[in-house]
């Protein structure tokens, strides 16, 4: 028996079609056209599916994790190439667009800034990585930049809507100083 952590490969994945996971697809779609706006040399996220490393897998135990059952299939964000990290999206977080988006931001900023090291997404005013935050209903990037004494930092864009902010920034992450 081997534990999850034991393995050197990671179980093979599936591309998710779309349709397979609406809540979740429409949430992608809009993290989609923030990393559209902020990293434009990158291809869109996609949702990955891959067997479970849940405990008892390929041995019969626990419910519907057994060989030859298909096992349960855990889905991550991912980069074009594949690549992912951190934690599987909670099935239960498709059940609703606001469930939905808020897991799939926290997938998306997890395998950015990890898979391309590289804070993600980064605030045009003050280049720092933002953070989603629920405002009004609604999930927006937070940035810490400007606090005052009160630690109130600034809301940058609804999540999805950071294309509409006008782009400082040149590309490669570098302000031009003006003296």
């Amino acid at each position: 028996m081997s534990a999850p952590f034991d393995r050197l490969d990671p179980p093979a994945a599936r591309p998710v079609p779309p349709g397979e996971f609406p809540f979740w697809d429409e949430a992608l779609a809009m993290v989609n056209r923030d990393l559209a706006a902020t990293l434009p040399e990158r291809e869109p996220l996609r949702l990955l599916a891959h067997r479970s490393w849940g405990e008892g897998e390929g041995e019969g135990e626990g419910e519907g994790e057994g060989e030859g059952d298909g096992g349960r299939e855990d889905v991550t964000v991912a980069l074009a190439d594949g690549e992912w990290h951190g934690n599987p999206l909670r099935p239960e977080s498709a059940q609703s667009l606001a469930l939905a988006l808020a897991a799939v931001v926290d997938a998306a900023q997890e395998t950015v800034t990890e898979r391309l090291w590289q804070a993600w997404p980064p605030c045009v005013e003050h280049d720092l990585g933002m953070h989603p935050r629920a405002e009004q209903g609604r999930l927006f990037w937070w940035c810490a930049g400007g606090r005052t004494r009160s630690g109130a930092g600034h809301l940058s864009a609804a999540v999805g809507e950071l294309d509409g902010l006008a782009r400082s920034r040149r590309p490669g992450g570098k302000r031009r100083r003006r003296g």
